[in-house]
């Protein structure tokens, strides 16, 4: 297993646009900390994507969901996500997989990863219950004035 230099740690980086942050994402922190001592939740700032909140508000919104979580930390990279990773001192990288899509691209994507960098990916499938809940599903919600409360955790 690979170990972090300064500790033996098992620090995970989920990195992802987030979205918005669904209760999926959520679901795969906290299931995640049964795995990992420590989670850095990385915001991807994508110039490909066309995302419906700035990255600033994103990782505010993410810190504020999780303050009573002091193993999870938030930040925002621009970078590969190998390279944040080994800037943060991760050594995995932890994914949520809702789909058999979602399975293949993940899998091609660990496979780079740990070829580039020998960091391992944890994927946890998400809860069936909110299999269905996506980022993009919740930004079309919210876009045409629907209530997506039940989809995006509250704020602490």
């Amino acid at each position: 297993m690979i170990q972090n230099s300064c500790n033996n740690k098992r620090i995970a980086l989920y990195p992802g646009t987030f979205d918005p942050f669904t209760t999926g994402h959520l679901s795969i922190v906290e299931r995640g900390l049964a795995l990992f001592d420590e989670i850095v939740i990385a915001v991807g700032i994508n110039d490909s994507k066309r995302c419906y909140q700035p990255t600033a508000e994103r990782v505010e919104h993410i810190k504020r969901v999780m303050k009573d979580y002091p193993q999870v930390r938030v930040i925002a990279y621009d970078s590969l996500t190998v390279e944040a990773a080994k800037q943060e001192g991760a050594n995995f990288i932890l994914r949520g997989v809702r789909t058999v899509a979602d399975y293949e691209y993940e899998r091609n994507l660990a496979y780079a990863n740990r070829n580039i960098s020998g960091i391992e990916t944890v994927l946890l499938y998400t809860l069936p219950e909110l299999s269905y809940i996506s980022s993009t599903m919740v930004r079309d919600l919210q876009r045409h004035g629907y209530d997506v409360s039940p989809y995006v955790p509250d704020e602490k």
